[in-house]
C-alpha cells in the first residue's frame, strides 16, 4: 500500500509536469534529486502513476468528477487495483467510495468521444476527422499505452544474433524486431544501460520506427550525408553505420547542447565519420557552404511529437502551435533540398499523425520544386528486405498496426539541378 505522502508527491509532480513546458521525464529527473529521502519503489511507484494519469486523464477526471490533481491520482489508484479502503487508510479524503460506483457501472461508449479517447478536444478532433472514429479510438488505445524498449544493433561492432544472445546471457532476454533487420525489443522496462552489451557500444535505445527512417534514406560508402535536424543522433548513429563507418555524416541541430549529447554515443559506438554543426537557423552560412554538395539528406522535422504519446504522454496536454510548426518544416524542407546534388534524395520525416505536418507539407513543396519527385516507399523496403507494404508512396508507421511509434516519411530524388 501507497505511503499517504506519496499521493501528494504524484499530484505535485503532475502539476508540474501539466503547468510548465519541461518534459516529464527531466521534470521527474529533477523532482527526484530533489527528493533523495524516497527509495527506489517510492520512485517508481510515483512515476508509474503519474505516466498513467497523464495517459488517462481526461477518463479519470470523469471517474473523480473534478479535474483536481489529487483526485485524478485517486481516480487512476482505484481504477488500477485500488480498493476504496485502501485508498483510505493512506489518508485520502474524497470520495473514493463514489468513484469506485463510477468506475463500476459506467459505459465508456455513452461518452464525449475525446474523453473515449484520452485526449483533448482539439488533438481527438483533428485525428477523427483524419481517421474516422473507429480508427482513431484503437490509435488513440495503443497510444495511451507504455511502449516496449526497443535497440537498435551497433552493426559496425556485432551482429543482431550475437547482441541478443549475449544480452539474454545478461539476464535481459529480447526478441527480433519484425521489421527493422539491426532492431531488438523488450517488452518490459529494464536497466540495459548498465549491461556490459551497452557499455561496449553494442547498441543503442532506438524505436524501430525511427531506425526505419534512416533505412529509407539507404546511404552508401563514401558519400556525404546530411542529417539536418539531428539532436541527440540516434538516426545520425545508425547513418554512420549503414555507411561503414566512411564517407562524411553531417550532424546538424540549432542547439549545441543536443549535440553534445551525441559525443559520448560516437565514442561508444566507435564511429569517426561524424561531423556535428551546430547551426543558428536553417540559413546559417555552414548549410549554404554545402549547396549541391550532399548526396543524400535526411530531414526529421521538428513537429508535434503526437506519435510518441506511448513515451510522452505529457505531449498532448500541452499547447501546439501548428501554425508555426508547419512554417518551420516548410523552411526546413526548402533549405535542406538545396543541399542535394541532382540525382540526390532527401526523406522527409515526423513522428506526428498530423496530415498538416505531413501529406500536406510535402504537396506543397513539391507544388513549388518541379525537380524533385517522389520514390515509391515499397520499392526501398523490398531493396532493403523490410518485410512491410504501405497501401501508397509513403511510409505511415502507427502503434495500434505496426507497434512502433507513431512516425511518417517520404524519400524525394532530385531529378535536376
Amino acid at each position: 500500500m501507497a505511503k499517504p505522502i506519496l499521493l501528494h508527491s504524484a499530484a505535485e509532480l503532475l502539476e508540474r509536469i501539466l503547468s510548465e513546458k519541461i518534459p516529464a521525464d527531466r521534470q521527474m529527473e529533477g523532482y527526484f534529486r530533489t527528493h533523495k529521502n524516497m527509495g527506489v519503489r517510492d520512485r517508481g511507484f510515483v512515476a508509474e502513476t503519474v505516466y498513467g494519469c497523464l495517459r488517462e486523464k481526461r477518463w479519470l477526471e470523469h471517474i473523480a468528477g473534478n479535474s483536481l490533481l489529487l483526485d485524478v491520482v485517486a481516480a487512476y489508484l482505484l481504477t488500477h487495483d485500488y480498493s476504496a479502503r485502501a485508498l483510505e487508510e493512506t489518508g485520502f479524503r474524497g470520495d473514493a467510495r463514489g468513484m469506485v460506483e463510477r468506475a463500476r457501472t459506467l459505459d465508456k461508449t455513452t461518452l464525449p468521444f475525446a474523453i473515449q479517447a484520452n485526449m483533448p478536444d482539439w488533438l481527438a478532433e483533428l485525428l477523427r476527422a483524419q481517421y474516422g472514429d473507429a480508427e482513431t479510438l484503437a490509435l488513440s488505445q495503443a497510444l495511451n499505452q507504455p511502449a516496449p524498449l526497443d535497440m537498435r544493433v551497433n552493426t559496425i561492432k556485432a551482429k543482431r544474433d550475437e547482441v541478443q544472445t549475449r544480452l539474454t546471457q545478461e539476464g535481459f532476454s529480447c526478441e527480433v524486431t519484425p521489421y527493422s533487420p539491426s532492431g531488438l525489443r523488450r517488452r518490459e522496462r529494464a536497466p540495459i544501460f548498465k549491461t556490459l552489451c551497452f557499455k561496449e557500444g553494442l547498441f543503442e535505445v532506438q524505436d524501430e520506427g525511427s531506425q526505419l527512417l534512416a533505412l529509407m534514406l539507404e546511404p552508401k560508402r563514401q558519400e556525404m550525408v546530411v542529417d539536418f535536424c539531428a539532436g541527440a543522433g540516434g538516426k545520425t548513429l545508425y547513418l554512420g553505420a549503414l555507411m561503414a563507418n566512411s564517407g562524411t555524416v553531417y550532424a546538424f541541430d540549432v542547439l549545441a547542447k543536443r549535440l553534445d549529447r551525441l559525443k559520448p554515443r560516437l565514442r561508444r559506438a566507435g564511429l569517426n565519420n561524424v561531423r556535428m554543426v551546430t547551426i543558428s537557423h536553417e540559413r546559417d552560412a555552414r548549410v549554404q557552404r554545402l549547396k549541391g554538395k550532399i548526396d543524400r539528406v535526411l530531414v526529421d522535422a521538428p513537429c508535434s511529437g503526437t506519435g510518441t504519446m506511448r513515451r510522452n504522454p505529457d505531449i498532448k496536454w500541452r499547447n501546439i502551435n501548428l501554425a508555426e510548426l508547419t512554417d518551420t518544416q516548410q523552411r526546413i524542407l526548402a533549405a535542406a533540398a538545396e543541399l542535394l546534388k541532382p540525382g540526390g534524395r532527401l526523406v522527409y520525416a515526423t513522428c506526428s499523425l498530423l496530415k498538416e505536418e505531413n501529406d500536406d507539407i510535402v504537396e506543397k513543396f513539391l507544388s513549388e520544386h518541379p525537380d524533385f519527385r517522389m520514390i515509391p516507399v515499397n520499392e526501398i523496403l523490398e531493396r532493403r528486405h523490410v518485410p512491410l507494404t504501405m497501401e501508397d508512396d509513403v511510409l505511415r508507421l502507427y502503434p495500434h498496426r505496426h507497434h512502433t511509434d507513431g512516425f511518417y516519411a517520404v524519400a524525394l530524388e532530385r531529378t535536376s539541378g
